[in-house]
C-alpha cells in the first residue's frame, strides 16, 4: 500500500497528494476539484525573511498574480502585512476539466517587525512572480560611554 495513491497507475503525473487531515472537521490540506469554495484552495504565499545589516528583506514566491492583486500594509505601528488573491478561472458549461491542480482565492501573512525597522520607510517591488518588501534598519546606536571620576 502506498502513501501517495494515484488516480492513474499509468501516468507518472498523476499523483495526488496525501492528506492525512482528509475527513477531519476542520478540512483538508489538500485542494479538490470538487471544492465549491473559491478560497479554500489557495495555500498561501512562500515567504522568506532575511536580515542584512542594512535592512530586513522579504521575498514572497506569487506566480500569476500582478501587482494590483497583491497588497502591502504596515499595520499597528509593527506589523507587516502582505495579501492577496488569485480569481479563480471561468469555467464554460462546454469545458472538460482533467485536472485542476492550480489554487485560487486569498492569502495573507503578517510578520511582526522588530523595532529597529524603519516602517514610514518600506519599499516593495514585483519581478517575475517575486514580490520583494525592503524594510530598512535603524541604525545601531554605539553605547555613549562617559567615564566618571571616582572621588576620595
Amino acid at each position: 500500500m502506498s502513501l501517495i495513491p494515484r488516480s492513474n497507475v499509468f501516468d507518472p503525473f498523476s499523483l495526488d497528494l496525501f492528506d492525512p487531515f482528509d475527513g477531519f472537521p476542520f478540512g483538508s490540506l489538500v485542494p479538490r476539484a470538487s471544492s465549491s469554495s473559491e478560497t479554500a484552495a489557495f495555500a498561501g504565499a512562500r515567504i522568506d525573511w532575511k536580515e542584512t545589516p542594512e535592512a530586513h528583506v522579504f521575498k514572497a514566491d506569487v506566480p500569476g498574480l500582478k501587482k494590483e492583486e497583491v497588497k502591502v500594509e504596515v499595520q499597528d505601528g509593527n506589523v507587516l502585512q502582505i495579501s492577496g488573491e488569485r480569481s479563480k478561472e471561468q469555467e464554460e458549461k462546454t469545458d472538460t476539466w482533467h485536472r485542476v491542480e492550480r489554487s485560487s482565492g486569498k492569502f495573507m501573512r503578517r510578520f511582526r517587525l522588530p523595532d529597529n525597522a524603519k516602517v514610514e520607510q518600506v519599499k516593495a517591488a514585483m519581478e517575475n512572480g517575486v514580490l520583494t518588501v525592503t524594510v530598512p534598519k535603524e541604525e545601531a546606536k554605539k553605547p555613549d560611554v562617559k567615564s566618571i571620576q571616582i572621588s576620595g
